[in-house]
């Protein structure tokens, strides 16, 4: 009799007969086996040959979570099937944080249907049915799902080059899947469905509409539970709301989906951003341009947009028989100002920076607010350099990410170095040197990072940060790149000590990112109640009663006149009223002007979180203010 070894996650290994073995896996809350690298149902434990070594897969790891949860979009489904026969599959893939099933189903489902979908889900869990895997002939796959109506599964099974195909069945319901699977129904132990949207088969406008189910499973309900309080935090910090009720920005109908319309209070926070960026790049030895909105269409076939990135595009415009292009990068302009003149050795590098707009295809299904639009401002760099002057350029844009991510608030960030992907340009000996120039500044500033293996960008290997915001939820900001090929396609060069022509390295970088994109991270990373430097009203002066009115008045001109963004309440309102409103303006500082700050000339004042800070001069107060917004707090 041969023994099996398990190992499980941390290191704990145990041997076991093939007799004890499913028990053992049980107990340990196994979901799924690893046997060298390939992911394996529990059941398939009878077909390992002697002395395996196995990897017990649980809901600790991320292997863990997508098995489970891919497990309860299949339940998910048995259910809309049960409930609604007419219905028609298309795919339920996991998520990172759940999982979600598309339906071609005519009726529109409510939210009381996602209550008896539940339900019925909950029945099939408590029937703990085994998941049963089945291989099959690929045609015999197609033939089964063809009698049952199922043509999205079809055009699956359509496009599959393997002969054969697996499926999973559960107390007599059908899917085609890779799997593993979980070993029953009965493990989904938390579960809840969340939302219902429109989702495009395939993404693509041009098909037809599907409504899709969004849900989210745990192994505890203590989990569940924690992972709902986290929705709703996040419903609450969501910038579309809170743009709406803060009176940041909008967008319009009339005017397009994915363009944004910047109201004044969302564009003073932008005017301190901008403010902030250009003067520390100015302290960095960045030179500022501005470029054009449009150019001829010959210089994205140039830079190789055209034929690597033309699906983000829009289609060309005609101008005098000649086609145009809205810019969707700003690099080719800057390569353009690099060559207005001759350079010598002895200039690089050149740094180039603009909040450079560009304009970029969306499909409308995927548009969300300022996260992702048509329309948005790159915070954008191009430096020209020597290839011996690589790493040291790079680890002074790391230096300077940190710096300016740390401003923002966001000290915690993962970082990703992503290699070359399939359809690339330029030699692999010039990836493989600007990949390794990249790893070795990363480990020259002692920054830990991940490989992202095939997600550099065409022309180059690139650095992505990831910053965490007060959710601890990740978003792509900062990217740095080197690119040796677009240097080469518009024939930039300079003169080196040897007198003869050489070609300069162009390292891409963005701190931010798009504006927008940031703004809409930033007013959930601090639910719009923005530090004081960046708030669009840092100060608000209350009255009490109007007779207070001059002397408000007074005060809040003398705090303008000091560059601060005061607004006066003067309305015949309770002081309680003015305060709350002010409280749910995010506005940090109240002054409140009552009979005794009059005739004492001094001022009340209050912060947002509710603290009384008592009665102080116009001086004091103007100081604590300063401080605040000096030290970007």
């Amino acid at each position: 009799m041969f023994e099996i070894k398990i190992v499980y996650a941390g290191g704990k290994a145990e041997s076991g007969s093939l007799s004890d073995i499913e028990s053992k896996l049980k107990k340990g809350k196994a979901l799924a086996i690893k046997v060298e690298g390939d992911l394996k149902d529990i059941s398939m434990i009878g077909q390992l040959g002697d002395d395996t070594v196995l990897e017990a897969i649980t809901f600790d790891s991320a292997e863990g979570k997508e098995i489970f949860r891919h497990s309860t979009s299949h339940i998910m489904a048995h259910a809309v099937k049960e409930l609604f026969p007419e219905a028609r599959l298309a795919i339920g893939p996991s998520t990172e944080e759940g999982f979600y099933y598309d339906f071609d189903l005519e009726r529109t489902l409510t939210p009381e249907d996602l209550a008896r979908i539940e339900e019925r889900m909950s029945e099939i869990i408590k029937s703990n049915n085994r998941f049963g895997r089945k291989v099959m002939a690929r045609k015999d796959a197609i033939e089964l799902f063809k009698k049952a109506g199922e043509n999205y599964k079809v055009e699956l099974l359509n496009e599959i080059t393997d002969e054969e195909v697996s499926l999973y069945e559960e107390d007599g319901f059908v899917d085609l899947c890779r799997g593993p699977h979980v070993p029953s129904t009965g493990v989904i132990r938390a579960f809840k469905l969340l939302s219902i949207a429109g989702a495009y088969w395939r993404g693509n406008e041009k098909n037809k509409m599907l409504q899709r189910i969004y849900g989210t499973a745990y192994d505890d309900k203590k989990g569940l539970n924690e992972y709902l309080t986290f929705l709703d935090e996040v419903k609450k910090r969501d910038h579309r709301k809170l743009g709406r009720e803060l009176d940041l920005f909008s967008l319009n109908e009339d005017i397009g989906p994915g363009l944004i319309l910047w109201h004044p209070n969302g564009a003073i926070i932008r005017r301190a951003i901008e403010d902030f960026w250009r003067d520390e790049h100015a302290k960095a030895d960045y030179k500022l341009l501005f470029s054009p909105h449009i150019a001829k269409l010959d210089l994205w076939r140039t830079s190789g947009h055209w034929d690597f990135y033309r699906e983000n595009m829009y289609s060309p415009m005609e101008i005098e028989e000649i086609e145009y292009e809205l810019k969707p990068m700003n690099c080719p302009f800057h390569i353009q100002v690099y060559k207005s003149n001759l350079r010598s050795y002895r200039d690089l590098p050149v740094r180039y920076a603009e909040l450079g707009t560009v304009y970029r295809y969306e499909r409308s299904g995927v548009l969300h607010g300022l996260l992702r639009v048509r329309g948005f401002t790159q915070d954008d760099a191009h430096i020209f350099c020597r290839e011996d002057q690589i790493e040291e350029e790079v680890v002074r844009v790391l230096d300077f990410t940190v710096f300016v991510l740390r401003t923002f608030g966001f000290d915690k960030y993962d970082i990703y170095l992503s290699t070359r992907p399939e359809k690339y340009v330029g030699s692999p000996e010039n990836w493989e040197r600007s990949t390794e120039a990249l790893k070795h500044a990363l480990e020259l500033k002692g920054l830990s990072y991940s490989i992202d293996p095939g997600e550099g960008v065409f022309y180059g290997p690139k650095i992505d940060i990831k910053v965490k915001d007060s959710l601890n939820r990740a978003w792509q900001c900062s990217t740095i790149q080197v690119d040796f090929n677009n240097p080469e396609r518009f024939d930039v060069g300079y003169r080196g000590s040897d007198g003869r022509e050489h070609r300069p390295i162009m390292i891409h970088r963005a701190l931010m990112g798009s504006l927008e994109r940031f703004f809409g991270i930033l007013v959930e990373h601090y639910a719009g109640a923005f530090p004081l430097w960046l708030a669009p009203v840092q100060t608000a002066v209350l009255t009490i009663a109007e007779r207070h009115a001059d002397y408000a008045l007074n005060v809040a001109g003398r705090l303008r006149a000091e560059g601060i963004r005061v607004e006066s309440d003067l309305a015949n309102e309770k002081i309680g009223h003015k305060i709350r409103e002010a409280t749910i303006r995010k506005i940090r500082y109240s002054v409140i002007i009552g009979d005794k700050e009059v005739s004492e000339g001094l001022l009340s004042v209050r912060r947002r979180n509710g603290e009384n800070l008592g009665s102080m001069a116009f001086e004091d107060f103007l100081g604590l203010i300063k401080a605040d917004i000096k030290l970007r707090r």
